[in-house]
């Protein structure tokens, strides 16, 4: 059997980057062997381990640990939280977007779309109702719109739904891909945004409680209207110190519940022991996010606001969406953006894309595709 000189470094590299030290030593049992240059692994060994640790095989010929970074900006709430070792399920999930964005863009100017003119189109130093207001009426969205919705997941839908109808990519996905054991991790990043003139992309880690999802959403508007790509956390919904983080918060804050409407609407219910889950049902968002904007305003105190975030965030945690499971075909436009898969079922329909790289930039294949295809319906937004 072939033995492959690996450097013992890149190996602790490869399995500190994937969080699974422990368990790399019970899958390996020469491992301790490999680190410590007594012994090699023979190059199935490698492939195994890269698998193991989500690494490219070709990282282990290096001589040292791979430098990685995001290719956008990864804004953290808090200082003490690593920014620049961001795990092998973002870094896979962002390039994978990346790429279909790069199609998506290509195929657009293809076929003569213009320029989306609202990306980049406000900056930090307008006011956040100014920007709101914009985003609601670029959308089509009239005033109290959450609240014509019978649930927050009909809300959600249709916010998605617009969201696409202007030319936005919506992504919504728990896990890496359609590998269910590769789940996101919201501690890490509640979603990103790749700023685009023909296709822009909004990612929402799926995994991150259910209403949760639709501030992620809005923050990420924001971005685009302010035309910065960024990943972000947004831990106890606040930004990172950064004047466009902070920004955006603002603006998605007052896109969800407008502050207007939420003054008026405090009057009646501020001695209610339920007023963040009326403010959560009227708006259609958490109730985490209802308290926060009550904060926000000088609604409640501080402490008022911690001791109430403490209760419900995690009970939102353990209401996050199944997106590992279910009816495939009614989760997978979710997890690749309805408009983008259309778009690559129309060029392969056209001939102006082979069915290998429709497989490669969707993730399903063969008779899975046909049927997504089928389904989703040939045709350009």
């Amino acid at each position: 059997m072939v033995k492959v000189d690996v450097s013992p470094g890149v190996l602790q590299w490869a399995a500190h980057r994937a969080g699974k030290e422990d368990q790399i030593k019970l899958e390996f049992p020469n491992w301790d062997k490999w680190v410590s240059n007594e012994a090699q692994p023979t190059l199935k060994q490698l492939e195994n381990v890269a698998k193991a640790t989500s690494t490219p095989l070709g990282y282990f010929f290096l001589p040292a640990p791979l430098i990685e970074r995001l290719p956008v900006p990864h804004y953290r709430t808090t200082d003490d939280r690593p920014t620049n070792n961001p795990s092998p399920n973002l870094l896979d999930t962002v390039h994978t977007m990346q790429r279909r964005q790069d199609w998506m863009r290509d195929y657009l100017i293809e076929i003569g779309y213009d320029p989306l003119d609202f990306v980049g189109i406000s900056n930090v130093n307008q006011g956040a109702k100014e920007i709101a207001v914009a985003i609601r009426k670029r959308l089509g969205l009239e005033h109290g719109w959450a609240a014509t919705c019978k649930t927050w997941q009909d809300a959600l839908r249709m916010l998605l739904q617009k969201i696409e109808e202007i030319g936005i990519l919506a992504v919504v996905n728990g896990i890496v891909g359609n590998n269910t054991r590769r789940k996101l991790d919201v501690e890490e990043f509640r979603g990103f945004v790749l700023v685009d003139k023909y296709a822009p992309l909004i990612f929402v880690n799926g995994a991150d409680g259910k209403a949760a999802q639709m501030f992620t959403l809005a923050h990420e508007l924001a971005h685009i209207w302010l035309g910065a790509s960024a990943a972000f956390d947004l831990q106890q919904l606040q930004p990172a110190d950064d004047e466009t983080e902070r920004k955006c918060n603002i603006v998605a804050a007052e896109f969800l519940v407008p502050e207007t409407e939420l003054r008026q609407y405090w009057t009646g219910i501020r001695n209610d022991e339920e007023r963040f889950q009326l403010i959560a049902r009227k708006f259609k968002v958490s109730e985490v996010v209802a308290a926060r904007r009550a904060l926000d305003l000088g609604l409640i105190t501080q402490s008022d606001f911690f001791d109430f975030y403490k209760n419900r965030y995690l009970r939102g945690l353990q209401e996050a969406p199944d997106t590992s499971g279910g009816d495939f075909y009614a989760v997978q436009p979710y997890r690749i953006s309805r408009r983008f898969a259309r778009a690559v079922i129309s060029a392969t329909a056209e001939g102006k894309l082979l069915y290998q790289e429709a497989y490669r930039l969707t993730g399903v294949k063969g008779k899975t595709f046909a049927e997504l295809a089928s389904r989703l319906g040939a045709g350009r937004d």
